[in-house]
Order: structure tokens, then sequence, then C-alpha cells
């Protein structure tokens, strides 16, 4: 399903076209809250200062374009911002990069958090807090399109008419409440590392039903970079014993000391995942 055009989209209250050589995003962002500063309280502004500068850095440092553009709908009850690179997309970039099969696992990549084609100047962490901060978040790039909407707790795929570049929007609330040290808090250790990942199981294929060990190493790509590990089951209708057995014996056998916390199980899904853990484990697992 292609995401329509939203008419809510059409017509900025600020926007800048920009070349990217030179252009730096700390200077685009002084300049856009001088103009704004009136118009978003104090959780959201430290949340889109963060988000802005995080994305359009990405533009800036990744995307190999020639121009961005930074636009802004600003209002007394929702606030809604993109940037848009004319470069190279960021998906093609992540799969050319780790040698995936996909633009799908590329996706499935970038959602864990850490993931950075450049990783001697970038964490990967930018599009990871952004997407967990705003109310809700969207990556669009080379047709596809990733959509997390915190406010319903879910995630969604699906098409885009984006073919050239990255398009990231974002919206949130301009009176939140939601404080951005919070949300790191949730996924960082008492050293501030982030260390706490949640990667969303239906991400990471079609359907609804997971029963392979290499479903299930796709899934756990990488994952050895943090200490805690939640896997989300939610929308999954069926797993199978091999998958969760590779996810919660094999691989936490050859990655000592990483906790991996199912969540979001239900039915047979629930049973699956409670049979496969150690029975040290089969009553501590909580839905979250």
């Amino acid at each position: 399903m292609q995401i329509p055009a939203d008419a809510r989209w059409s017509t900025p209250t600020w926007i800048r076209e920009v070349a990217i050589p030179g252009l730096r995003e700390d200077a685009v962002w002084r300049e856009f809250a001088t103009d704004a500063q009136d118009q978003l309280g104090t959780e959201a502004r430290s949340i889109v200062s963060y988000a802005f500068t995080e994305m359009l850095n990405n533009a800036l440092d990744h995307s190999q374009g020639s121009r961005v553009s930074v636009s802004a709908w600003l209002g007394r009850v929702e606030s809604r911002f993109e940037i848009r690179d004319d470069g190279r997309g960021a998906l093609s970039h992540i799969r050319d990069v780790f040698g995936l099969d996909d633009l799908y696992d590329a996706l499935a990549e970038l959602t864990k958090g850490k993931t950075t084609t450049d990783p001697e100047r970038h964490t990967g962490e930018g599009i990871f807090f952004t997407s967990k901060a705003v109310d809700i978040f969207t990556l669009e790039s080379e047709g596809i399109a990733w959509t997390v909407d915190n406010v319903r707790q879910d995630q969604a795929v699906g098409l885009s008419d984006v073919a050239v570049g990255t398009r990231i929007r974002w919206e949130l609330d301009p009176s939140t409440t939601r404080a951005l040290i919070d949300v790191f808090k949730e996924y960082t250790d008492d050293d501030h590392v982030f260390s706490t990942t949640r990667t969303t199981v239906r991400l990471f294929g079609f359907g609804v039903r997971f029963v392979s060990r290499s479903e299930a190493k796709r899934l756990l790509r990488g994952l050895e970079q943090f200490s805690r590990v939640r896997v989300d089951f939610t929308g999954v209708e069926e797993v199978g014993q091999g998958f969760v057995d590779e996810v919660f014996r094999v691989w936490p056998a050859q990655n000592d000391g990483i906790v991996m916390e199912p969540v979001g199980m239900e039915g047979p899904v629930e049973f699956m995942v409670r049979r496969g853990l150690p029975p040290s484990r089969r009553s501590g697992a909580q839905e979250t």
C-alpha cells in the first residue's frame, strides 16, 4: 500500500532549500529557532532541536547529494517537520555497505540502532532516538516508507513515492510533556551508554509467521553491540521452534551477558517463546 498524499504537508509555514556543500546544521537550526521560538513548548523545543540537527546532519554527511530542503508546519495543536535531500537513498547505501540482500533488509538493520555507514564519524543513534522521541516518525527512501507511531505504539512498512534521495518527516505535539532525557534513559545504562534496543520482529519479513533459523539470524545481526535486547512480537501470529531456539538459546550462548527480553507476545507465540526459554527464565518473561 502506498502512503497517500496528505494535504497537511502541502504549504509549510517555514522552508529553506539550500546547497549541501559547506552547510552546517547548527546554523540552519539557529535560524529556525529564532523564527519559531514562541511556537514550541520547552520539551517540544528540546526534542525538535535534537531531531532537526540529527536528521539534517545525516543528509549533509551521508546523502552525497547537492541540495537539501528543510520545512516546518507550525500550529497551536500540532507541529510537523520534513527534511529531504536529492542524494543517494539511505536504504541502498546501508544495503551496499553491509552487503545485505535488499532494501527491506537494510531497513530492518536501520531500526535496531547503531547502524551507520560511517562509524568513524557517526554512532548510528540519531534515527533510532528521533523515531522514539517524536509522536510520529516516517523515513522514505527508494519507494519504501517506514513509519513509527508512538501515539498508537505501532510501526508499519509501506510504499512511498520518494524515488530519489531520502525524506524524513516527523510530527510532535508542541505542548508535549515528553522529556528527551527520559527517552534516552529508557535505552541507556547507568553510564549513559546506548545499551538497550527494541527490535520489532515483523519488520524482518513479510507476513506474520516466523519459523526458520535463517529468519532469526537476520533479526539478530548486529545486536551483539547491546547488553539488553527487547524482542517485540507485536502482530506476529506464529513462531517456529527453530526461530525461538536460535533467538533465545543459541545466540545468547554465543554472546554471553546479553539479555534477550521477549515482549508483545500473545497466544501461540507466547507459548512457543516461553517453551523455548531456559527453565530459569520461563516465569520471568513479561509482556510490556
